[in-house]
């Protein structure tokens, strides 16, 4: 997008030293590090561990010196939040300013600075409140927040991927659905302990998912011209976000009707899984 001449070649110096679709990058890997943090928290009960402190927790400014393990793991989910928050403020300026880059990342990435303090402001209501209804709009607004840099990002690295990439990407959300459905805690599962590392293991695999699928549906549109696998793409999406919606149900609920509807829907992706790959590696000769 267009810039004025003061601020462009402080923005620019920035770019050229570090690039902007590497900026993009970096500040994609903070805000999954932060959600996957923020379930590590979670999952230890860190956040109660501050005795409804926010921002600080129980060791002064900064929390340079947590009392316990569990604050630790609090003030390292927000030092690192911190320093994503940052990297998303400064993402979106660069984007604004940079005659260079795409309307369509710009939008995006400051769409996403735009919800960030919102997000703030949920992390902060989870320590002070620690309801259901919170942690799960925290989480899902985390959840829109990185699916919105991964799109971003996608599109600044566009020239690096091809037809294969879009096998590559089915592939990897294959792969990632077996882990999945091992580390829910569901009569299927493997794991008979849901501990902090298994969430936290779970929902990496969440967002690799996510992250998969979206890489699939819109290397697809720029790549592919068979109408049944972009079908193929959008479906796969949508049952992929069923699948991470349903399977954090599992864990919030213990109901037998959602566990054999989220290992359905899980089959039934894996099943379309498989055939995208056969197609996307059919349009690309087999390569």
């Amino acid at each position: 997008m267009s810039s004025d001449s003061h601020t462009r070649p402080i923005y620019r110096s920035l770019v050229d030293r570090f690039g902007f679709p590497h900026l993009l990058t970096t500040t994609l890997v903070l805000v999954a590090a932060t959600i996957l943090l923020g379930v590590a928290a979670k999952a230890t009960g860190s956040g109660l561990a501050c005795e409804a402190n926010w921002p600080q927790c129980d060791a002064g400014p900064f929390n340079l010196f947590p009392a316990n393990l569990p604050s630790f793991y609090e003030w390292i989910h927000r030092f690192v939040a911190m320093f994503a928050g940052f990297a998303i403020v400064g993402s979106a300026l660069a984007a604004w300013r940079l005659e260079d880059v795409d309307d369509r990342v710009a939008s995006l990435v400051i769409l996403g600075m735009i919800l960030t303090p919102i997000q703030v402001y949920l992390g902060g209501q989870t320590v002070l409140q620690y309801q259901m209804e919170i942690l799960s709009l925290h989480f899902w607004t985390a959840i829109l927040i990185f699916a919105m840099f991964v799109i971003a990002t996608v599109l600044v690295w566009r020239g690096s991927f091809s037809v294969r990439t879009i096998t590559g990407a089915f592939v990897v959300g294959l792969l990632t659905l077996p882990a999945h459905v091992a580390l829910s805690p569901t009569e299927f599962g493997v794991v008979t302990d849901y501990s902090p590392t298994v969430q936290l293991l779970q929902y990496g695999v969440t967002l690799t998912l996510i992250g998969a699928v979206i890489v699939a549906t819109m290397v697809t549109r720029w790549h592919a011209g068979s109408r049944l696998l972009s079908g193929l793409t959008y479906g796969t999406t949508g049952l992929a976000l069923a699948v991470a919606y349903f399977g954090r149900q599992v864990v919030m609920n213990f109901s037998m009707t959602i566990d054999r509807l989220y290992l359905v829907l899980t089959g039934v992706l894996a099943l379309a899984f498989v055939v995208a790959i056969a197609v996307s590696r059919r349009q690309s000769g087999g390569r």
